[in-house]
């Protein structure tokens, strides 16, 4: 599958009144056909003696393809194009999330018990004891999901009200795959300071606080201190979130090539958010050999050309040979590449040089470091990020399980055995029958995921001692 490729992101729904000479409907989809559109349902809004008015609903590649194939229709005889249609926009008109109350308002007594007079009697129960808070507000299930929209998908820094789509987006997951409410606060800042003064000023409304898109190498320095200063769980996802679906497909793609993670070569691509999070966390589940890569190269002990605090941690604690170059240098020899950068990094000449049996996990997006119809047949495992091929590295597969554990417990952080927890518990929903190179990570739509992840994240918080909901009886004895 190329960038060609019509994708349903591309959706669109074309009004077209057709007359009713015998072929024109036939003509009509030879013309789409012949522009690259993927059509779908056809539907009769209105007919006259004269015309048909009909709604065609079609994939695309891209928004340029969106008006090619208009434009084809348009030649057609006999066929007016009344209206075309972005479903995806359409999607959001109005934004995707809404508030709902979650008991009645249909009498005096309830309204008396809602609100006031008799609301008055719950707030002084948390007045005399606030953590009261958890069980009698919303706070027990609830997610600030917080941006400043300077790191959006591939999008870059585009700014906050840009940046609401997309975390509207991330409160439908959480709700959707977890149950876990969410809501997100996009903030007209990016000064470290003021975000974190103003998560720290709101959280009393939240059990959790899921960080989104803040650009490195900021974001390091907000989540650690949110994790320090609050008493509610901090999770930057573009970091965490990654790399524990990243060491669930590695746990798993190891078995098929049949290594140790000790003894792996790994190459990260990226050292944003995400690549050292991944780097953190392989190197936390065994894996000794990493070498890290950015723009300007290998990062080694000693380099001074485009360096920052973190890059620095990361040269110290990684690249044991202290390997210098580029990346393609530095792919000699290596068991693994993780790909967290940009499109079309990687060559075949790259996945030659590579140890036998590679595993590539191409993870840019939408465009991969390379596709995998290049790398097929040079590697052993491949993954993406996209949902198009096999293998897709998505996030949603343990965030919202994440915080479902954590917010079950009462976590007052999530760490580091948490995190191994919900790689471990993802990893293993696939069974050693069923794992396969093209099947090494769960689909995100297996329903089993979110409460596998949340098990295990909860029991990884009890036993790690930062859980504070006392466990039941029946809970202690499991």
């Amino acid at each position: 599958m190329s960038k060609n490729t019509p994708s349903v992101s591309y959706s669109s729904t074309l009004r077209v009144k057709l007359s009713t000479r015998t072929g024109a409907l036939g003509e009509l989809m030879t013309a789409m056909g012949r522009a690259g559109a993927d059509v779908g349902a056809i539907d009769i809004v209105s007919a006259s003696r004269d015309a048909i008015t009909r709604d065609v609903t079609f994939t695309a590649a891209s928004d340029e393809h969106v008006r090619a194939v208009v434009r084809a229709v348009e030649d057609v005889d006999g066929v007016e194009v009344v209206n075309v249609s972005d479903r995806t926009f359409l999607m959001h008109l109005g934004g995707k999330i809404e508030v709902v109350s979650k008991v009645p308002l249909k009498t005096r007594a309830d309204l008396s018990m809602a609100y006031t007079p008799g609301v008055a009697r719950v707030c002084e129960a948390i007045h005399r004891d606030p953590e009261k808070a958890f069980t009698l507000t919303i706070k027990r299930n609830t997610v600030a999901v917080v941006t400043d929209g300077t790191a959006v998908l591939g999008l870059g820094d585009i700014g906050p009200a840009a940046a609401m789509p997309v975390m509207e987006g991330k409160a439908m997951l959480f709700k959707e795959f977890a149950g876990v409410d969410a809501f997100p606060i996009c903030l007209s800042t990016k000064d470290p300071d003021e975000i974190v003064r103003t998560i720290k000023t709101i959280s009393t409304a939240f059990g959790g606080i899921n960080l989104e898109d803040i650009s490195a190498p900021r974001c390091f320095e907000i989540e650690e201190r949110l994790k320090e200063e609050l008493d509610i769980p901090v999770f930057h996802d573009d970091q965490h979130g990654t790399a524990v679906v990243v060491l669930a497909a590695l746990l798993n793609a190891v078995k098929i090539v049949e290594k140790r993670m000790g003894d792996l070569k790994v190459v990260v691509n990226g050292t944003g958010a995400a690549g050292v999070a991944c780097t953190k966390i392989i190197m936390a589940a065994g894996v000794k050999n990493v070498v890290g890569c950015d723009q300007t190269g290998v990062l080694y002990r000693g380099r001074r050309e485009n360096m920052n605090w973190i890059k620095d941690w990361y040269a110290q604690n990684t690249n044991p040979d202290n390997v210098e170059g580029n990346v393609h240098d530095a792919m000699r020899g290596a068991d693994v590449f993780l790909g967290l950068s940009a499109p079309g990094v990687l060559s075949i000449d790259d996945l030659k040089n590579m140890s036998a049996k590679p595993i590539v996990f191409a993870m840019a997006n939408p465009t991969p470091e390379i596709m995998p119809e290049e790398a097929e047949p040079y590697v052993a495992v491949m993954a993406t990020g996209r949902s198009d091929y096999p293998n897709q590295i998505n996030n949603v597969l343990c965030f919202p399980g994440i915080f479902k554990g954590a917010l079950a417990c009462r976590a007052s952080r999530i760490n580091e055995e948490m995190k191994l927890a919900a790689a471990d518990a993802i990893a293993s929903l696939i069974s050693g029958s069923e794992l396969h190179p093209q099947y090494i990570i769960p689909s995100v739509f297996d329903k089993r995921v979110a409460e596998a992840v949340a098990r295990q994240v909860e029991e990884a918080a009890y036993r790690t001692g930062v859980a504070r909901r006392e466990r039941a009886s029946a809970d202690a004895s499991a």
